[in-house]
């Protein structure tokens, strides 16, 4: 069959790469792709939020299966825009329409979803321009730390942690009458704060039923030990010790199963991955956040333990026979360490010749930032490269994944050199 994965990341990279290995694929083309999705499939030319194109091109491929990477054009509905064409009806689309994407599109939205359907979660109250000062007047009431969450995308850095009172004034005002993260910050969720240790699940669903993946950490900071401003994510680690198997079944009957019931009854359609952000907190889960595809770099390192057929696996969930397959998972580790650009996450450096990726030897690298001129790999993004290594035991999947960051090779190169070290020294 001719597949079409949508997105130009590290996550799409990661796709193609698993997609790739199914018996059941004739084409693969991603769209717009990058130079490391070029050696896999065909990229196409067709920016990920551009519907008119992304049709025409599904026409013009025989396109019969659609793999949404990124969350802009499930918000835009680029599912509901497919299913629109009378001539596309056959066409399967794994990844939500734009009534699914708002547990991701809209902060306020996934609260309410929670608080509605009894899926635990931090205690939270949205505030507008018009009630600023109702929310400036809440944050006196609550405890510290306190989190401030613009409603809508900001790729991956609309959240700030105020440690103090005033820091959690001045990050609400800043947000709400400067627009700090534009019109995605027209609304902010004021949320407890959670202690604990973050976990990603991974949940491809149907509509009926659900395969749950490879669970993950991830390290969003941009320092060591968790420091610094927040990223779409430095590295990520699979699995996780403390996701026992009986953590995971607490964490299907009160969030997985609440979630896709609560979404039945508010008569959404969902056919695609739910990635739902848990925080652990003294040993109960509770739901940071929602979001309406698989996360980067998350993804590199839940793929590589998949050892069933991926492709099979999203055709089930487009088709709506998931309960007929079944998921195989590797015992093994696997240790993703993101390498990006100088500066990132602020304004960071592009264009940077990349070298040493033929001196990885032991790791995959999936390009994440990358762009290709005159024969060389140049840097076009904040995260450039992802390189996941595995291995029977986590400490050497981290040396592998560590010893193929150093081998990658641009100017003002940066990566973290402690993912997954707080996971070796987990003691449960």
């Amino acid at each position: 069959m001719n597949v079409l994965i949508i997105g130009s990341g590290g996550r799409e990279h990661a796709f193609a790469w698993k997609v790739s290995q199914s018996p059941l694929l004739s084409s693969l083309f991603i769209a717009p792709g990058n130079p490391g999705t070029a050696s896999l499939g065909t990229n196409l030319p067709i920016g990920v939020a551009d519907l008119e194109g992304i049709v025409r091109v599904i026409r013009e491929n025989q396109i019969e299966l659609v793999v949404v990477g990124p969350e802009e054009p499930l918000v835009k509905g680029v599912r509901d825009f497919i299913e629109s064409q009378d001539d596309l009806k056959h066409v399967g689309i794994v990844g939500p329409g734009a009534a699914g994407a708002q547990l991701e599109g809209s902060k306020d939205f996934s609260k309410k979803f929670m608080h509605t359907h009894g899926v635990p979660t931090a205690a939270s109250e949205t505030f507008t321009k018009d009630t600023i000062e109702a929310g400036l007047a809440y944050l006196e009431k609550q405890s510290l730390p306190i989190v401030l969450k613009a409603d809508g995308l900001a790729a991956g850095k609309g959240v700030i942690i105020a440690q103090t009172l005033a820091e959690a004034q001045t990050a609400l005002s800043e947000m709400l009458l400067d627009s700090k993260f534009g019109a995605a910050s027209d609304k902010v969720v004021i949320e407890q704060f959670l202690r604990g240790i973050e976990l990603s699940v991974f949940v491809l669903t149907d509509g009926e039923n659900y395969v749950v993946l490879p669970e993950a950490k991830d390290y969003k900071r941009i320092g060591e030990n968790d420091e610094g401003l927040n990223t779409g994510g430095m590295g990520a680690v699979s699995p996780v010790p403390f996701a026992t198997s009986k953590f995971m079944e607490v964490v299907d009957q009160k969030v997985i199963k609440p979630t896709l019931a609560g979404l039945k009854k508010e008569g959404i359609s969902y056919q695609g991955f739910i990635f739902i952000g848990l925080m652990n907190h003294e040993g109960e889960p509770y739901v940071i956040e929602y979001n309406a595809r698989m996360g980067d770099p998350e993804t590199e390192v839940v793929l590589p333990r998949i050892e069933s057929d991926f492709l099979s696996l999203l055709l089930a969930a487009a088709r709506g026979t998931l309960n007929e397959e079944q998921i195989q998972i590797s015992e093994q580790f696997a240790v993703t360490t993101m390498v990006v650009a100088g500066g990132y996450p602020e304004e960071y450096r592009k264009g940077d010749v990349i070298s040493g990726l033929d001196q990885v030897a032991d790791a995959l690298i999936f390009q994440a930032g990358t762009r290709e001129e005159n024969g060389q790999i140049l840097t076009s993004g904040g995260r450039v490269i992802a390189l996941t290594a595995t291995s029977n035991t986590l400490e050497k999947a981290i040396q592998k994944s560590q010893k193929a960051a150093q081998s990658v090779q641009f100017e003002g190169k940066n990566f973290r050199r402690d993912i997954g070290l707080d996971i070796l020294r987990y003691k449960g």
